[in-house]
């Protein structure tokens, strides 16, 4: 959880300063990158609150009407961003591409802009600006990514694409994700208003906004199917289920486990029930006794089992 927070927090900060930037940089150049990359840092900012609701909200102790928690509640906020940065940032940025392209001469054009008393060149004040927020971004997309590196190690995933189906911290999943397409978005945006640039073409830069928007709704979509598995109760996936099954089995007064059920009730928060064959001869008391050492081991052995109910069968 500490882990998430620090990583929300560092994007929300490089977010927002990011976002008043180029702000200020289309007010003073007009250019349709830029206005697509304030879109996408707005809804970006925006989602990072989002974030940090879900993470304060699921921390509330569980209840009578929430016996398993309120867990939950990142992966609702965090289906909430996905919708936010297809609808907000993508589907905005990309039309607003499309509307350049369509009717060019809208651009920032090469005349001088006037800031702090200088006059400038609307290229270089895109540029800088660019190039301070993939700075910001640089800091945010290393803090998420060592964040999820870390749970690769632990759980032993075999890259990003496994920790990207398998993973429940989709708090930093999404944070991952937003910083790794800012990043991208602002080296597109860059590339555009280069050319724009150098060609003397404002197609250029209007085809970049419409880029930078499809490849936001495509990130945005992608996400949105993740938190979707874990919204309904997806299971586990089968290596994980196979290899708490085995440390149930493996108990030498196990005889065999009949049903088993994992579901995530929360981030990185397993719910695991079973139907387990006991040895016959077992009195009552041995039984409970076996039964908790089994819910110990389990929890011990995976930090995310929190919840374990095992039904014995005789």
């Amino acid at each position: 959880m500490a882990g998430s927070t620090s990583v929300v927090i560092a994007a929300l900060f490089a977010n927002g300063a990011i976002a008043i930037l180029k702000f200020l940089g289309f007010l003073a150049t007009g250019s349709p990158s830029m206005l697509s990359e304030t879109y996408h840092s707005i809804s970006d900012t925006g989602n990072q609150v989002f974030l940090l609701i879900g993470i304060r909200y699921s921390g509330r102790k569980a209840t009578q009407s929430h016996p398993f928690g309120f867990g939950k509640a990142q992966f609702f906020y965090s289906f909430l961003v996905s919708v936010m940065l297809f609808g907000i940032a993508g589907w905005e940025s990309a039309k607003h591409g499309y509307n350049a392209l369509m009717h060019p001469g809208h651009g920032g054009g090469g005349e001088a802009v006037l800031l702090f008393g200088m006059e400038f060149r609307p290229v270089w004040v895109n540029a800088a600006i660019l190039v301070g927020a993939i700075v910001f971004e640089t800091y945010a997309f290393v803090k998420a990514n060592a964040e999820l590196r870390r749970q690769i190690n632990e759980y032993e995933w075999d890259g990003l694409v496994q920790a990207f189906r398998e993973t429940s911290d989709v708090t930093t999943l999404t944070a991952f994700t937003e910083d790794a397409v800012a990043l991208g978005g602002a080296v597109l945006a860059l590339i555009g208003i280069g050319l724009t640039e150098y060609t003397g073409n404002e197609m250029y830069d209007a085809a970049t906004a419409l880029l930078i928007g499809i490849m936001l709704m495509g990130f945005a979509i992608a996400l949105a199917w993740e938190n979707k598995r874990l919204l309904i109760g997806e299971s586990v996936p089968t290596r994980e289920e196979q290899r708490l099954r085995k440390l149930v089995r493996d108990h030498p007064m196990v005889s065999h486990v009949d049903k088993f059920r994992a579901s995530y009730v929360g981030a990185e928060k397993l719910l695991v029930t079973l139907d387990v064959s006991f040895n016959s001869s077992l009195s009552t008391e041995e039984l409970d006794d076996y039964i908790t050492e089994i819910e110990e081991t389990l929890k011990s052995e995976d930090d995310r089992v929190h919840f374990v109910y095992i039904e014995p069968e005789l």
